[in-house]
């Protein structure tokens, strides 16, 4: 059985204050040095702040916010870090950077854009294909974002039966509305019990205009309990959670469902590997 610490920074970005997130994370990843972390998560598209809308139709804009993300990287010596920002790869995409010890290992691209209500994310995004897990100390760790997380299957159960995930860590920028916290939670909790992995769960806090975060992150284990944040406080947590091998967490019986086999690709970097399950 193996142990690490994770951190989960439930923080309140500025949109469009690039220096001022910047400043804000680099803060953020000194206290996780304090408390020993070895895993931290920065929510969806903290680089930015959220929803930065228009200002993504910008290309200096988003250039400048994939050099912000890069200016984290020397901050992350003795650090596996997961922190919001955008991937530009021709088209333009929702990511969560995984940087480790000093290196950028990884990056995952959020597949399922939510185009309701508040958000409008069809319109300037595309679509990831990918869902990579990645390894750090013999822990196998699988990131998505807010949206991934919310539907049975999709990108968790590929990333726990045909990657090998022990622990998922979802980056969210998730807005409240009454009962949004208990709706939240019963979700996680479930996602957590069904596929038998931990869950971490880390959201904004604060307001945007008209767009009010509540935190409310949280950990759960793979029977469902969990511990949780202060709703509605910026606040650096951390916890201890113990990882098994999944030979030890699932029946021999269990199999990938149909249609999804494929290759995967690997990435190394000194005491981290990713794998990409496609």
């Amino acid at each position: 059985m193996r142990q690490l610490r994770l951190g989960l920074a439930q923080l309140n970005p500025t949109v469009g204050d690039l220096d001022g997130n910047f400043a804000r994370a680099v803060s953020t990843l000194g206290r996780a040095r304090e408390l020993g972390v070895d895993v931290l998560a920065i929510p969806e598209m903290f680089v930015t702040g959220y929803p930065p809308e228009d200002l993504l139709l910008k290309p200096s804009f988003i250039e400048r916010t994939i050099e912000r993300t890069r200016l984290l990287v020397p901050h992350c010596r003795g650090l596996t870090v997961v922190v919001g920002t955008v991937e530009r790869d021709f088209d333009l995409y929702n990511a969560a950077a995984v940087l480790h010890d000093g290196q950028w290992i990884g990056t995952y691209r959020k597949r399922y854009l939510p185009n309701y209500g508040v958000f409008d994310e069809n319109r300037y995004f595309m679509p990831g294909t990918k869902n990579p897990v990645f390894v750090r100390g013999g822990t196998v760790i699988g990131v998505n974002i807010c949206e991934d997380i919310w539907y049975p299957g999709g990108p968790v159960e590929d990333q726990v039966l045909r990657g090998g995930a022990e622990i998922v860590i979802n980056v969210s920028a998730s807005p409240y509305h009454a009962g949004k916290a208990q709706q939240r939670r019963r979700m996680l909790c479930t996602r957590a019990a069904d596929n038998l992995a931990i869950v971490c769960y880390v959201n904004l806090v604060g307001a945007q205009d008209e767009i009010v975060y509540d935190g409310c992150s949280l950990i759960v284990d793979e029977q469902g309990h969990r511990c949780s944040a202060p709703a509605c406080t910026t606040r650096a947590c951390a916890r201890g959670a113990r990882s098994r091998p999944a030979s030890r967490r699932r029946a021999s019986s269990c199999r990938c469902p149909p249609g999804r086999g494929g290759t995967r690709r690997r990435w190394r970097a000194p005491g981290a590997r990713a794998t990409a399950a496609r």
